[in-house]
């Protein structure tokens, strides 16, 4: 069983950054525990039946899934790929998702299920990170200024700006969104590999 929080602040093992830095100070830190105390938390935790060997293979479908899997699969013929699938907008049943079954060609399920092959460098698993909705807008934007992204784009503006034109010119590529020009980062060659930019894979 873990250690106690006081006791561990005591021993030293509790590291504290940013904004939470001043907790680092014993004091703060049993002022800011205090009411935390007052709390009736209710913890419900027990032993897995099957071991802990249950609990990987859970974790594991999360990191290591796939589109779809093998027990959905029906059959394969000259018609196609024919697969089962939940509609969650059949309330016939509200209490359970009624399911059903597809047919799709090969060129189409092959199609749909490259849909969900991540490019190299990015992991399946329940983890957001920078795009979690708890400060993500104040994230993304430190984000891009730490990367100079917000030079650059500054700097476009001010090129567009000064740019002498007796009409104005729509751009090629704009944001259906907010109407914001976009800006081509990288592109690719038939065939080439794609691979994650360095937010990203610094990001995972």
């Amino acid at each position: 069983m873990a250690a106690p929080a006081p006791q561990r602040h005591r021993a030293g093992k509790l590291q504290f950054f940013g904004d939470s830095s001043g907790l680092a100070d014993p004091k703060a830190f049993a002022r800011w525990l205090a009411p935390l105390r007052q709390i009736e938390w209710v913890v419900y935790a027990k032993r897995p039946f099957a071991g802990p060997s249950a609990v990987l293979a859970y974790l594991s479908r999360y990191t290591h899934r796939v589109a779809i899997a093998n027990s959905r699969l029906l059959a394969m013929d000259e018609r196609g790929v024919t697969f089962r699938w939940k509609d969650y907008r059949d309330k016939s049943n509200p209490d359970r998702p009624k399911h059903k079954t597809m047919t799709l060609t090969a060129d189409e399920f092959m199609r749909r299920f490259l849909l969900h092959v991540l490019p190299l460098g990015f992991h399946r698993i329940r983890h957001f990170g920078l795009i979690a909705n708890n400060g993500r807008k104040e994230k993304l934007a430190l984000a891009r200024e730490l990367l100079g992204e917000v030079a650059a784009v500054a700097a476009v503006q001010v090129a567009d700006a000064h740019a002498t034109s007796d009409e104005t010119v729509r751009p090629n590529f704009v944001c259906a969104h907010c109407g914001a020009q976009m800006l081509v980062v990288e592109s690719f060659v038939r065939g080439q590999t794609i691979r994650a930019p360095p937010l990203a894979r610094s990001a995972l």
